[in-house]
């Protein structure tokens, strides 16, 4: 077990951890949420031991081994793929060595009789024994599986890492760590750089694993198939939630709903105490009663509201200016990298006021296309050409990488910024929730949700017709990818946007373009229409599907189905029966809370254990009708 015990931090006037405490069972799988800036990072690097808190401590037991993937990395050079993969297994490694300089050993040595003749033997029977126990015989074969499963091909083994991007050697280091097997596994943001295809190996790989997990991630499906617990940080404290993240969303409404309940009931009640209290002050007949309800209202465990983080970037896209009815067009676009073939002769239009979505497998493309068509990229063949007086805004997967770390967040905003908008950058900071002292720290002690935000605005500076986002939702914390995607949603331009994340693309697009086999199918609507008619319940099933013979259609959406007479009516009915179940329920819920309103109901407290679970019943219920009214709904719906 892993216990970190009054845990505090704090730097300069900001607490970020108010002494807290919490435990890692050995076989835990944890998601660590919170805010962008919340102190995530630095919770797994003082867990890692990378950081040492300003109090408290964190334990775990003698002999277990940890594992720590982070956001910064430095990858030794001189190394193919596989050699630096293997580094996994050097304890493995050098029993080999020892072995093989054993048997170089036996080979030359007469003395059979001699003692030390023996004491070789015996240490070589006992190598060969340990070498086979901890699976060195296979070490390769097992460190090909896991490269493959996060994404690597067979020739890329015998490559440099230097060749590779950022986001790939954080591949080899995560597949070093997978390899390595930790009692406790941590992981800052593993699927960033990940596509569908790994992210769901990854998944599969540690839903099995035997050790803890201790993972940040913003994708909620990778949380919800990984995590069975949630740790919550918010405003310097930890909350803990026994399970995964969709239903730590509930659970986390409903505690403060009830925290709320509580406190506003409390505090009627007491003031109620207050003022009775009061008048019987004013009477010397009953000073001394006033004196002893004020003994027992001081006797009284006050309820304490958690203040809660709900501040939101205030996000708003500039109005477009008006460009030509088509905004760009490419013909017989291809693109090569060596023997490398990218794209192969595709075509594609764009219109002003169209909403397009790039998804497919990683590799296929989408963002080598983009660049292209914004001028970014030079084709290797084809045309491209932009409308009239298109201006673009182009936000890259590495956007929040490229900010030079050694100026403020106001300098980097100056050199971004036109003449004309800089007495509005500490403004327009501040609606990215960069206030105050914040607006002249220095870029490098941003965590990467900050970077990103501070890139979007920069990126707002200057007006545009064509938006070009490329997988903008990397490092955004949830509530910040809801206010990006409500302010896509208002954009009066031309949108462009590569992402795998099926959440942040539904109802954004009106266009669906799928890259595969080198080649562009496009389908109208937005990524939920395209699944259907795939025939696919999500993003994941798409980006995993085996490559088609080009040209191939994509498969006809199922038939609606025809119900007979006698199931309509029972549908029906049941709905009908429902319906009436939803309004009782909800009537005897509303009493229930009036009479919880009644600050005498707190006075028998077996009174209000009952009244409570009772009510918790009655909306369990409700909820359990509702499911059951709503898929009814939907059968007679067709």
């Amino acid at each position: 077990m892993l216990s970190a015990t009054g845990i505090y931090q704090q730097y300069g006037d900001r607490i970020l951890f108010d002494r807290v405490t919490f435990t890692i069972g050995s076989r835990d799988k944890v998601g660590l949420v919170g805010r962008n800036g919340a102190g995530k990072s630095t919770m797994l690097k003082i867990i890692a031991g990378d950081v040492s808190p300003d109090e408290g401590k964190v334990q775990r037991e003698s002999g277990s081994t940890l594992g720590f993937l982070h956001q910064e990395m430095d990858m030794p050079t001189g190394n193919t793929v596989m050699e630096e993969t293997l580094t996994a297994f050097a304890h493995i490694q050098e029993m080999e060595d020892r072995l093989e300089a054993l048997n170089k050993e036996m080979e030359v040595r007469t003395d059979y009789s001699s003692e030390s003749y023996s004491e070789m033997l015996e240490e070589f029977t006992h190598l060969t024994e340990r070498f086979a126990l901890v699976g060195g015989i296979t070490i390769e074969a097992e460190a090909e599986r896991v490269l493959k499963g996060l994404g690597f091909e067979s020739k890329d083994f015998s490559r440099q890492t230097t060749e590779f991007s950022g986001g790939w050697q954080m591949r080899i280091e995560l597949a070093k760590m997978l390899l390595q097997r930790p009692d406790y596994l941590l992981l800052d943001e593993p699927t960033n750089h990940l596509d569908i295809e790994s992210i769901i190996w990854l998944e599969n790989w540690l839903a099995s694993y035997s050790g803890a997990v201790i993972t940040i991630s913003h994708d909620k499906q990778f949380l919800d198939n990984v995590t069975n617990r949630t740790l919550e940080i918010e405003l310097g404290n930890v909350y803990d939630y026994k399970a995964g993240y969709s239903k730590y969303v509930e659970l986390q409404a409903e505690r403060r709903e009830k925290a709320e309940a509580a406190y506003l009931n409390q505090q009627k009640v007491i003031a109620d105490k207050e003022r009775t209290i009061s008048r019987f002050m004013a009477k010397a007949t009953k000073t001394k009663m006033a004196q002893s309800m004020q003994k027992q209202l001081d006797k009284i465990e006050r309820i304490e509201l958690d203040v809660t983080d709900n501040a939101v970037m205030n996000l708003r896209f500039p109005p477009a200016p008006r460009s030509g009815a088509i905004t760009l067009k490419a013909k017989h676009v291809t693109k090569t990298y060596g023997k490398l073939n990218v794209l192969r002769g595709v075509d594609i239009k764009v219109d002003r006021g169209d909403r397009v979505a790039f998804v497919g497998q990683n590799g296929q493309g989408k963002t080598t296309l983009a660049k292209i068509l914004i001028g970014k990229l030079p084709a290797t063949a084809g045309e491209v050409e932009l409308g009239h007086n298109v201006s673009v805004g182009y936000y890259a997967q590495n956007q929040s990488d490229a900010l030079d770390g050694n100026k403020t967040l106001l300098e980097t905003m100056e050199e971004a910024s036109p003449p004309e908008m800089r007495t509005r950058l500490r403004t327009i900071l501040g609606a990215f929730l960069f206030s105050g002292e914040d607006q002249d720290k220095k870029v490098m002690v941003l965590s990467g949700g900050e970077r990103a935000r501070l890139a979007l605005a920069c990126m707002l500076l200057r007006p545009f017709n064509l938006l070009v986002l490329d997988e903008p939702t990397n490092h955004l914390d949830m509530a910040s990818k809801d206010m990006l995607k409500s302010a896509l949603m208002d954009y009066d331009g031309t949108l462009l946007v590569v992402s795998h994340d099926r959440e942040f693309l539904a109802e954004l697009t009106e266009r669906t373009i799928e890259f595969r086999d080198h080649r562009l199918y496009e389908h109208l609507g937005d990524v939920n229409t395209f699944l259907e008619k795939r025939q696919l319940d999500d993003m994941r099933s798409v980006e995993l599907e085996k490559p088609k013979l080009n040209g191939h259609a994509p498969a006809a959406p199922p038939p609606r189905v025809t119900l007979d007479p006698d199931t309509q009516r029972r549908l029906e009915k049941d709905i009908a029966n429902a319906e009436r179940k939803i309004e009782r329920l909800e009537s005897e819920i509303k009493a229930i809370h009036l009479a919880m309103s009644d600050p005498s109901f707190y006075d028998d407290a077996a009174q209000v254990t009952s009244v409570t679970d009772k009510l918790k019943g009655k909306q369990e219920e409700l909820a359990r009708v509702m499911e059951s009214w709503e898929e009814a709904s939907m059968v007679l719906e067709g």
